[in-house]
């Protein structure tokens, strides 16, 4: 017989636990913390609040004590479901995608029809690109739950990055429709680039914005789905008003240690200077292609280009080289990169083959393959001394324009995004570490700017193909109409030939110089 989750507890504390719950469910932090601080102080070993806590502290980005505080929780009720559920959420909060899956999977093995647990089970399977294993448990969530708004959302989403834009759209209106304030349909319904939201679109969301039953995570959503609106309309000074307040509320759970982080990218550079002698195998990674940047810089659209190569397969932002890195962490018990000056060149060998072991599937067609996800710029270092054949791309767009792009996209985990002066330490931290790698490694670190495309597509595109040693194929000037599944924000405009005109900033014109002044850039002149 299962013990009752909440048995021990005062009718008092049950009281708070369930207040507490019902407020992390709706993604609010500071209520769930109200509510459960007296609960922990009376039953501070308690799994359940625990559990909760462990939540919240997720919530707030504490990930290493969420991830303690859970386990503690789980060794009580090691065969209850939902404490699966919750701790395969916080892995993946954390980017242990694989531990987050083990978890996960046992969750729906415990209880399968805990819609939860196949909606977060999907969500982990997309992240780690395995689409066909993600679709299906997502539409188990919907089986189960057919009012799972998240789940039927993340479905949109699939809809439309196969370019199903039509079906993409009705889905995420049936979801509005039963559900007026779902951010995350509405969100998803803002980034079909293809459609311009509707004048009345554009007062449901604000009504929606006003509506009780939304939470912060609907709350977020909605501010940058109606920045969009706002912004289609030419109604720039509402629309930045739209994301700094979407930005303001996503802030006040998570904020960004810029100088921290700073310092982490100077420990990068550090370990690995002088460079450490790579793996002995100098062919190893020769069909590895590696497409780093900032978010929003053209990254996609690269990828697009170099898969409509005969000899490229794309893989999308693929987990598996931080999760390479991460296992080496676990097993010296050591952070990276603190163990690198421990490693010798058969070491980063090993690395490498286990990088190309878990990569395997992306070359099954055909022989190169393109692993385009945009912070890999952190771990160059490592790319350089396990796979010393691979080809590094970094992508580079104007700055402004970049962290512009950044503030307007709701990029979930990435909290520099959240204000300008945040925004601007990070593209230096990137700006300092493109220019170092180039210097140190630039027969195989290439520079891709995206205005020089724009202007001279052939000679950069012929560019690209030069670099990673592959014969010019006249597909890859028509990469437009590749039709393969694209899983990011600019799905849409990839499938588009160039166009002059995405620059956005000159529209907002003197609205965005506090951000300029961030970027140390003159005012704007007009």
């Amino acid at each position: 017989m299962v013990t009752p989750r909440l048995q021990g507890l005062s009718p008092a504390t049950i009281q708070n636990v369930v207040a507490a719950a019902q407020a992390l469910e709706a993604g609010r932090a500071d209520a769930a913390t109200a509510q459960l601080i007296p609960a922990l102080a009376s039953n501070p070993d308690h799994p359940e609040i625990l559990r909760l806590h462990a939540s919240i502290l997720n919530l707030r980005g504490d990930y290493a004590a969420a991830v303690a505080t859970m386990r503690r929780a789980l060794a009580q009720r090691p065969d209850d479901p939902l404490y699966h559920n919750t701790l395969g959420s916080i892995l993946g909060t954390g980017n242990d995608l694989d531990g987050a899956i083990t978890a996960l999977k046992r969750a729906c093995e415990l209880q399968p029809t805990l819609a939860d647990a196949w909606y977060n089970l999907g969500v982990m399977l997309t992240h780690c690109v395995r689409r066909a294993e993600a679709i299906d448990a997502l539409q188990r969530a919907v089986a189960i739950n057919p009012r799972h708004m998240d789940a039927r959302s993340l479905l949109g989403d699939m809809l439309r990055a196969e370019n199903r834009i039509e079906e993409a759209e009705t889905e995420y209106r049936r979801v509005i429709a039963e559900r007026p304030w779902a951010g995350v349909a509405w969100l998803g319904l803002a980034d079909l680039k293809s459609l311009r939201l509707a004048v009345s679109d554009i007062e449901h969301i604000r009504r929606a914005l006003r509506d009780p039953r939304a939470g912060d995570d609907d709350l977020i959503a909605l501010g940058f789905a109606l920045a969009k609106g706002l912004d289609d309309e030419c109604r720039y000074s509402e629309s930045l008003t739209a994301l700094a307040q979407a930005n303001a509320i996503a802030r006040r759970r998570k904020t960004w240690n810029a100088q921290g982080f700073s310092a982490v990218v100077t420990g990068l550079l550090d370990s690995f200077n002088p460079p450490p002698r790579h793996s002995p195998d100098a062919n190893l990674g020769h069909d590895a292609i590696f497409v780093v940047s900032l978010p929003r810089s053209g990254s996609t659209l690269v990828e697009q280009i170099l898969t409509s190569h005969s000899s490229v397969q794309g893989a999308g932002e693929l987990p598996d080289l931080p999760l390479t890195l991460t296992e080496e962490s676990y097993q010296r018990l050591v952070p990276f990169p603190l163990w690198v000056d421990k490693m010798h060149a058969e070491d980063w060998q090993h690395l490498g083959e286990r990088y190309l072991q878990r990569t395997a599937r992306w070359r099954s067609q055909r022989p190169m393959f393109v692993d385009k996800l945009p912070s890999n710029w952190m771990y160059i270092g490592a790319i350089r001394a396990m796979l010393p054949a691979a080809k590094i791309i970094c992508c580079r767009r104007d700055p402004l324009e970049t962290c512009f792009a950044c503030y307007r996209q709701h990029l979930a985990s990435n909290e520099y995004t959240r204000t300008f002066d945040d925004l601007a330490a990070y593209w230096r931290d990137f700006d300092r570490s493109i220019h170092y790698w180039r210097a140190e490694h630039s027969s195989h670190v290439h520079e891709h700017i995206y205005e020089d495309l724009i202007a001279d597509p052939e000679t950069s595109i012929r560019g690209l193909l030069e670099f990673c040693e592959l014969p010019f194929e006249g597909a890859c000037l028509r990469f437009y109409q590749n039709k393969r599944n694209v899983f990011s924000p600019s799905a849409t405009q990839v499938r588009q030939p160039l166009r002059p005109d995405t620059a956005r900033a000159p529209g907002y014109g003197a609205l965005l110089d506090p951000l300029r002044t961030a970027l140390d850039m003159p005012p704007f002149s007009g």
